[in-house]
């Protein structure tokens, strides 16, 4: 009798462990992260646009609700002849201590409705907003571009 009851104790044990292995698989965890596709958003008149994915993977609300990572990818198009590039601009807001700074990521385009592909990801974040800009080629976009119009938000967290 003791070897019936030490083979089935051990077989509830396995069944307990393989449960909670399966609770740490790949399967389990993707179930924690969130892909949403956003765009196309354009610039004014339609002169450049910008599409993609966004992948938020940890949400956390113990202080300040943010992603313990972000994953932003895409295409960002120039639809003009001329000189003018196609901009996409990010703002990502995320924690540090208890604070919610921000900076900013670009992507720039400057062939004629060839795509510029971009991947790139983040920790901690709150917020990701988008702006879609057309201007000449430069280092960075202008004060215009960043601060006139309105930001398209792409992930809020909840």
């Amino acid at each position: 009798m003791p070897i019936s009851r030490t083979l089935s104790g051990l077989a509830i044990a396995a069944t307990a462990a393989l449960a909670t292995v399966a609770a740490l698989t790949p399967a389990a965890q993707a179930a924690d992260s969130a892909t949403s596709t956003w765009g196309p958003y354009y610039a004014p008149g339609k002169a450049a646009r910008a599409t993609g994915t966004l992948t938020a993977t940890g949400e956390d609300h113990e202080v300040l609700p943010t992603a313990d990572v972000v994953r932003i990818s895409g295409k960002v198009y120039d639809n003009t002849r001329g000189p003018a590039c196609g901009w996409a601009v990010f703002r990502i807001t995320y924690r540090s201590g208890n604070n919610l700074p921000f900076r900013e990521r670009w992507v720039r385009d400057c062939s004629y409705r060839t795509a510029q592909d971009f991947s790139f990801k983040y920790h901690d974040v709150y917020q990701v907003e988008l702006k879609v800009c057309t201007e000449r080629k430069a280092a960075k976009p202008s004060l215009n571009c960043l601060y006139a119009g309105t930001w398209k938000t792409l992930y809020l967290s909840k």
